[in-house]
């Protein structure tokens, strides 16, 4: 199993905005992912902000996830209550027959964070959001939008397979791409376990893996730690 230095970084929440707006971008929008809810399976996606505060540790801006959207623009949806809030206003007719979320990549918010402590663990929500009328902020250029991680990983598969008189350079691949090497899920990549199995790792391996120290383990705690980030929202406490 390959390591990386990066990958042994722990994962910072983002700060407590102690009840004051801070400025924030949309920056990305998640593939959808399956989660099981109380009402079943179902499909979510989430919005990905930029915010103006600065992660001098790690010499970027800090990012905060969404809640988890199903693509529904019914006017009960979190999604269509959400987008009003974003936008400051409703929908327009014709954006109800259809909207493409797309659209507000680089749309400037106000948002509100507010800490959740689980057990051990602290988690950002965003407890409040506002369209930014005054100089909305603007992508700082230093995250790059999951789509494009994935082209870059694929383009860097594809150059593996092919002889080449120069030597690419290692592209990481994220959390998805990392195998489990325990449990029933064992020799499956993370990314296609269910949100039960994930739970199970997260909840249960992950704090025993970590007092234990082991090398062989260190990939697959960075990666739940990432994951355990990435699913943060108002009913995912883990």
């Amino acid at each position: 199993m390959k390591l990386s230095e990066k990958k042994q970084s722990n994962f910072t929440p983002h700060p407590d905005s102690d009840g004051s707006p801070v400025k924030a971008v949309v920056v990305d929008i998640t593939d959808l992912k399956k989660r099981m809810t109380e009402y079943g399976e179902k499909e979510e996606f989430r919005f990905v902000f930029e915010t103006e505060v600065e992660d001098t540790a790690n010499e970027r801006q800090f990012c905060i996830w969404s809640r988890g959207y199903t693509p529904s623009l019914n006017e009960k949806a979190a999604l269509r209550k959400d987008l009003k809030k974003m936008m400051g206003r409703e929908l327009t007719s014709l954006e109800l027959s259809e909207f493409d979320v797309e659209s507000l990549i680089g749309h400037g918010v106000k948002i509100i964070i507010q800490h959740e402590q689980v057990a051990d663990k602290t988690y950002a929500n965003i407890s409040f959001m506002a369209p930014d009328k005054d100089k909305p902020l603007k992508p700082s250029g230093s995250y790059t939008r999951m789509k494009d991680r994935e082209e870059k990983t694929d383009a860097t598969a594809a150059s593996k397979a092919e002889p080449s008189s120069s030597k690419a350079e290692p592209v990481a691949s994220g959390w998805e791409a990392v195998v489990i090497h325990v449990g029933k899920h064992k020799g499956k990549k993370l990314a296609d376990v269910d949100e039960a199995g994930v739970k199970i790792l997260i909840e249960k391996w992950l704090p025993q893996a970590k007092a234990a120290k082991n090398l062989e383990d260190a990939g697959l705690i960075a990666a739940l730690d990432e994951l355990a980030e990435l699913l943060t929202g108002d009913d995912i406490p883990y």
